[in-house]
């Protein structure tokens, strides 16, 4: 044993030395910090070794970054827990953080750089050097650049800390084509965010713990993403809030919730309508709150008059007295009382004005800035601090091409061109429209997975002259890349400091736990190579991550040492609310909370859209589909992880018992689901527990990608079957707007299927 110990000590000391070679070939400069370099990291691991020891990071395996302590002892990560320093987060964990241990020691994450072989796709490729690799890359991107435009590359990325590495990357090579993830998943909510407060979403928050009645649409929260909002949640429920569930299917959530409402799926905002009308017109909302702080209320009443809740009864199956009782009930608990607007915002075509409908019955509640309700969140500037630096700070030349998605020009003028759309890259692409798009690096980003309609996109991506992709996993998207460039994940590296704004401002910081298991390397240092061979290195000031930190750390009063004792460090002591008499600090035109919104109205859209009912189910056998998360998984990240994928393997279709009678399908039978974008087999959960009309798939499922052999062909993948439309005005995709068909699978003597035998 001893012995074993001594070879993998030695092992992991001497591991940087098997890299020299590259770095050697990379100028004196380079080598000379690459030998300090590993004389520090020689030390920390003699250091790591020796004892025992805790470090304070930030969890990745999702995007919310929960705070952590990792127990790290030989090397290993032994054991991963919230850190309880943290207010309201105790050292609870979720699924996917405790499987962090699973992705470190992982032997079929991507462990070096990759150049691809065989044809796209093929899963062929070369292991090659760092140096090899980032000329490679260099030499082609360069190479597009000068024969096509800077703004024929486009870079993509899932929101991280490093976003403003990647974000000065594509302005200093003179590209607008940055997007993120977030509109996918939530971009109508930041826009009708920005239409009633001046604020995006990000930029506010609900006070979920300090509720005495909380209203979910959809936020399946018990089986979400974020640890310490479900212990705000069950802290209220045990103080004696009340908690409404709103939802066509009986998720986790719904079974803790005082009173669950199985709705039509998609008459959300018809409810909401119906909310608002009895609000108005018995008077229960805040008088005072909107005299002073709304615009647009008359506008509004006048719009509501007719949506009664008798109406919205006939749309949504929720009884009229029932939709009253809810908006008396609510206004009993005012300003105390939350409407919570949700987390993925990207279900149908109208998102915006759902969204915006749910802000509307918060202010009419009067809940801003009091306890239970929405705050804003503050930053150092409150106390009269300096926050931190972003890269994106620098003076670059601003791009002159305008975005191959269009957003925030004319086509979407109100969609956020901080996050782009996404979903317009396919159509992009294919169209050469506004011009030909011709390389696509992805950072921890699956477009095939993750946008609908993911039969286009793969045909799409087929055209590009090159995919490089900066990843842990073998995504979809890397298994079509021309270059997959490995990733250290979160455990094996400093990161980029967190701003956590909020009711009192913080500063985190991810601090590197472990030695890197493979030949792996950090994105701000693969992007700050790749800018130093493409002659735009001037503005990557730094030779490490941790120097990075340093320079984003200047001018704040902190340094790197003082995250070391909690993780986090604080601007103030005690939680920080605005005057809600005279102190609102709201960012419209008017200063005022606008119902009739500037924002909307000035960009040629309205403000109070007629409602549009919507279609009936086309057929015997069609289910409007709409798709979820589970708490075991992550997007479409983690169905590969060993740990994870043992307790929650694959996917299966929610469909209603009497439904599944009629098809002559009985539970755990395999379907195929199909729609005008593709299709899948799958097995079938009949229940009633789901609405008549909905069929309902756990997101992520169906990868492709033969050398994730826990998640290959495991499920169907919900991109595969979702059509690509998009809210015109928010800028999410309508993802719960397909209408799919179910028929039971029949098998033949020799075991095909009766569909496959007769194709």
């Amino acid at each position: 044993m001893l012995q074993f110990l001594l070879v993998y000590i030695l092992q992991y000391i001497l591991q940087p030395a098997c890299n020299i070679r590259q770095y050697s070939n990379s100028g004196a400069e380079e080598f000379t910090h690459y030998q300090a370099k590993n004389h520090y990291n020689i030390q920390k691991r003699i250091t790591v070794f020796m004892e025992e020891t805790s470090v304070y990071s930030l969890c990745f395996m999702c995007s919310i970054r929960c705070p952590i302590r990792v127990l790290v002892k030989n090397g290993q990560v032994k054991w991963i827990e919230g850190n309880d320093n943290v207010d309201g987060l105790g050292k609870s964990l979720c699924p996917r953080g405790a499987a962090g241990i699973s992705l470190l020691n992982d032997t079929q994450r991507v462990q070096t750089p990759l150049i691809r072989e065989g044809e796209r796709g093929s899963g062929k490729w070369r292991k090659v050097s760092w140096d090899e690799a980032l000329h490679y890359v260099a030499e082609k991107l360069n190479a597009i650049r000068n024969s096509d435009g800077p703004e024929s590359i486009v870079f993509g990325e899932r929101t991280n800390l490093g976003t403003h590495v990647s974000k000065t990357f594509m302005k200093a090579l003179g590209s607008p084509n940055h997007f993120t993830h977030d509109a996918l998943c939530k971009g109508s909510a930041n826009t009708a965010f920005r239409s009633m407060f001046g604020y995006t979403d990000a930029q506010m928050g609900a006070d979920i713990k300090n509720a005495k009645h909380i209203i979910l649409y959809g936020r399946n929260l018990l089986e979400a993403i974020e640890v310490k909002p479900v212990r705000a949640l069950l802290s209220a429920i045990e103080s004696g809030a009340k908690l409404t569930y709103i939802d066509p299917r009986v998720s986790v959530t719904a079974t803790k919730a005082h009173d669950y409402w199985m709705i039509r799926p998609g008459t959300d905002l018809a409810l909401n309508y119906a909310l608002i009308h009895v609000s108005l017109e018995e008077g229960l909302y805040d008088r005072d709150f909107a005299d002073k702080w709304i615009t647009g209320l008359e506008d509004l009443r006048k719009f509501t008059a007719s949506y009664t809740p008798e109406w919205a009864a006939k749309e949504t199956g929720i009884a009229a007295e029932r939709i009253k009782s809810l908006a008396r009930e609510a206004a009993k608990c005012k300003p105390n009382v939350l409407f919570h607007h949700g987390y993925r915002a990207a279900h149908h075509k109208n998102e915006i004005y759902l969204r915006r409908s749910l802000l509307m019955l918060n202010a009419l509640m009067g809940n801003l800035e009091a306890p239970g309700g929405l705050f804003f969140k503050k930053g150092p500037g409150e106390v009269g601090k300096n926050g931190i630096r972003k890269l994106t700070e620098q003076s670059i030349p601003k791009p002159t091409a305008s975005r191959f998605d269009k957003c925030g020009e004319a086509a979407y003028p109100l969609a956020d061109p901080a996050h782009g759309l996404p979903q317009m890259l396919p159509h992009a692409i294919l169209n050469a429209d506004p011009y030909p798009i011709k390389a696509l690096i992805a950072n921890r980003i699956d477009p095939i997975a993750s946008m609908p309609d993911a039969n286009t996109t793969r045909k799409a991506l087929e055209k590009l002259d090159l995919i490089v992709s900066i990843d842990i996993n073998f995504s979809e998207i890397a298994g079509m890349s021309d270059v997959i460039l490995p990733e250290s994940i979160y455990l094996e590296r400093t990161d980029c400091v967190q701003a956590a704004n909020g009711m009192k401002p913080l500063l985190f910081l991810r601090q590197q736990a472990v030695p890197p298991r493979y030949d792996t390397m950090e994105a701000p240092m693969i992007l700050k190579k790749l800018a130093e061979r493409m002659g735009i290195g001037e503005f990557f000031p730094y030779n490490s991550v941790e120097e990075l930190v340093d320079w984003q750390l200047e001018g704040s009063g902190f340094t790197r040492t003082d995250f070391a004792e909690k993780g986090f460090v604080s601007f103030s002591k005690n939680p920080i609310r605005w005057d809600r008499e005279s102190g609102l600090k709201i960012k419209t035109p008017s200063g005022k909370i606008e119902f009739k919104s500037s924002l909307i109205e000035d960009a040629g859209f309205s403000s109070f859209p007629e409602y549009e009912p919507l279609p009936e189910v086309p057929g015997k056998n069609a289910f409007r589909l709409i798709t979820g998360r589970v708490a075991t998984h992550t997007h479409v990240s983690t169905q590969n992880n060993a740990y994870l994928s043992e307790i929650f393997p694959e996917n299966v279709v929610w469909i209603h018992k009497d439904r599944a009678a009629a098809l002559d399908i009985s539970d755990g039978d395999r379907v195929r689901i199909f729609s005008d974008q593709g299709e899948g087999e799958l097995n079938a959960y009949v229940s009633d527990l789901i609405h008549r009309e909905a069929a309902f798939m756990v997101h992520g499922f169906g990868h492709r990608v033969v050398r994730a052999s826990r998640s290959y062909n495991r499920g169907v993948s919900d991109a595969d079957l979702i059509k690509n439309v998009t809210d015109p005005v928010g800028g999410s995709p309508g993802l719960h707007e397909t209408f799919v068909k179910i028929e039971k699978v029949r098998r033949t003597s020799k075991g095909m299927s009766f569909l496959d035998a007769h194709r």
